[in-house]
């Protein structure tokens, strides 16, 4: 083990071999379980718990965050380890430059995809990356998305300094903050007469492309309202799309939230959940 390990001493050279582009076998697993204490646990090739992963997901759990956020960070962390196990680098021995050629490769490589049959790969294959003609929604590409590497590195880098407030990891981050917030917050030399500009928080975060909202044709949201059965419905609908409310701040709004005297309706966000 440790036989592509980088050297990452400046004026040394790095290894020849390009770590962003070796095979990564599909070895390891997030498993989900009925233990509500451990909803997930990652377990390496031979099948142990990977524990600084596990100690890492019970802190989660006790800010508050849910199961299925605990599988999306822990999906993370799985295409992570496996690299780290396909190079044979310890994870507390990670460094900047395993970290960087890991996020060149998410956003290089293609996703792993099931065992289907022919045709059916094949036609999907075809659609990949093409959009909804009625809701504009993109389907799944063979790359992964841009968003889904900026979540990985936001992860990783949060993970690592858990470990590194607990003394359990590195000490030096491997996944670094951008160059222009180290030591200083953002925008700290703009002038408060310009507009703040954008600014990544992971130098390996890559830039995320400006979305479009999409939206429901006119003629099939008229379809729709017109199918609602009762006034109550109608009413949820249009105040869900004259506000923009999420969902889950929608359906949580009680009776005393609703003010009709002043026309006003409280709802909590998501973030004050």
């Amino acid at each position: 083990m440790g036989g592509l390990r980088s050297l990452t001493v400046l004026g040394q050279d790095e290894p020849s071999q390009d770590l962003a582009a070796i095979v990564v076998p599909a070895v390891g697993v997030l498993l989900a379980t009925d233990d509500p204490w451990q909803p997930y646990c990652l377990l390496d090739p031979g099948g142990g718990v990977v524990e600084p992963v596990a100690e890492y997901l019970r802190d989660l759990q006790a800010g508050g965050r849910a199961a299925a956020t605990q599988r999306s960070y822990g999906m993370d962390l799985l295409r992570w380890f496996r690299f780290l196990w396909a190079i044979g680098v310890p994870w507390d021995q990670a460094t900047r430059f395993e970290a960087r050629e890991f996020c060149r490769r998410l956003q290089v490589v293609d996703k792993p995809v099931q065992q289907q049959p022919a045709s059916t790969l094949g036609a999907k294959m075809r659609a990949a990356g093409t959009a909804n003609a009625m809701t504009g929604k993109r389907s799944p590409g063979t790359k992964y998305a841009a968003a889904t590497a900026a979540h990985s590195e936001s992860v990783l880098r949060h993970f690592y300094d858990f470990h590194l407030d607990c003394g359990t990891g590195p000490i030096v981050n491997p996944f670094p903050l951008a160059r222009g917030r180290r030591g200083r917050g953002a925008n700290a030399h703009r002038s408060p007469m310009e507009r703040a500009r954008a600014q990544r928080s992971g130098q390996f975060r890559p830039r995320l492309p400006d979305r479009v909202p999409r939206s429901i044709p006119d003629e099939k949201f008229n379809e729709l309202f017109a199918l609602l059965p009762s006034l109550r419905d109608r009413a949820l609908v249009a105040f869900w799309v004259s506000t923009g409310a999420r969902a889950s701040e929608l359906l949580g709004v009680r009776q005393g939230d609703v003010d009709p005297g002043q026309q006003l309706i409280t709802v909590i966000r998501k973030d004050d959940m």
